[in-house]
This record gives structure tokens, sequence and C-alpha cells, in this order.
């Protein structure tokens, strides 16, 4: 397929990419800065701003889907969204946040006491990014929370799917690699499962 991906220089946005080009995608990397970004055969780079559609536009026509990979603090949902439709692309894809899930008590991450403060910020606009897809009805959407633990590790291809819930192991930890992220993410780029629908993964 023919990928766009905005945020192709973070932390999260460079594992999609390795694991796209692995699975032999092409991909049109976008972000602010690009020179950071090594040239790697399938990956075509782009400076834009995800902040500006008229120009982001553009750059996603003839793309199949578009996956947005860049900071919530960073984002404008209602922007992303026009530029999509205004490229025709069908299928947007989110790299979400965990705050929004639910944890035992039924009340979402975010909300629970001792929600680190330092992360409200980059949660709060997370979770309202997820709620302006939801009233989305023309694009096929879909947001992959990670687990609360969300750091670079190894890809093990290990790992299981939820819900709306916060995934967590037998010892009550809730954590994911990025590159197994990636890994579940792809999944559902190419085998789509979860049509305007958030999901999430954890080890």
């Amino acid at each position: 397929m023919k990928i766009a991906l905005i945020g192709v220089s973070g932390r999260v946005g460079s594992r999609l990419l390795t694991e796209l080009l692995r699975r032999g995608h092409s991909v049109t990397g976008i972000a602010r800065d690009v020179n950071k970004v090594a040239a790697r055969p399938g990956l075509v780079l782009r400076a834009a701003d995800a902040l500006q559609p008229t120009k982001l536009t553009p750059l996603l026509v003839g793309h199949d889907v578009v996956i947005g990979a860049t900071r919530f603090v960073a984002s404008d949902p209602q922007a992303l969204i026009a530029a999509v439709k205004r490229a025709a692309v069908k299928r947007l894809m989110v790299v979400g946040g965990a705050a929004s899930l639910k944890v035992a008590s039924g009340q979402e991450l975010l909300d629970s006491s001792g929600f680190p403060a330092a992360y409200k910020a980059e949660a709060e606009a997370g979770r309202a990014f997820l709620k302006v897809l939801q009233s989305e009805k023309e694009l096929d959407w879909t947001f992959l929370s990670p687990s609360a633990e969300f750091a670079p590790g190894e890809r093990t291809g290990k790992f299981r799917l939820g819900g709306e819930r916060l995934l967590v192991d037998a010892n009550g930890k809730s954590s994911i690699s990025m590159e197994d992220f990636a890994i579940a993410f792809v999944d559902e780029l190419e085998v789509p499962k979860h049509s305007r629908q958030r999901f999430t993964v954890g080890y």
C-alpha cells in the first residue's frame, strides 16, 4: 500500500516507518523537519506542518491510508481530518494514547487518582482527539491506544489486543514496546478489524 505517515521523525513514527518498510509498503514520511530522517528505499520525505491543512493536503493525495503519529498537544484533529478529506483519502489511522482507556474502577485512566500531572495536557488533548474521531461519519478511522508504559524496547510479536479497557498483566503492569505497538498497528492497517473504533494493545 501507499502510506502517508505524519510524524515520521518521532519515536513512534520512526518505528512505524521501519515496520511499514519491512513489509514492503511505500511510505511518504511527513514532518516539520525531515532532515534528521535517513533516506531509505521505499521512503519519500516531505516537509510540512500538520497544523496547516492547505499545505498538507497535496502531500496526502494518492495515498491509501494516512497515519497520524504526532503528539496531541501539537495536533488539531479538525485540521487533519479536513486535509485527509480534501485529499480524497478514505482511511485515517491514529497513534492514540492510553489515558482515555478505562481502568478497574470504571473511570478513565486520566481521571484516576495519581495520574501524573506532567502528562495531563497531552492526555487531555488525546482524549479530545478521540472524541472528534468518534463523531466523524465519513472517514474510515482507527485509533490504537498503547498501554500505560509505552517506550522503545524489543520487537517480540507477542502481545494482546483489547477494546476500551487498559490491559494489564498478571502483576498489574500495563506496558507495550513501541516496536510491538508498530506490529499491531501495521497488522490493523493490512487487515482492518477495527473500522471506526478505538482499540488497544499490551502485554
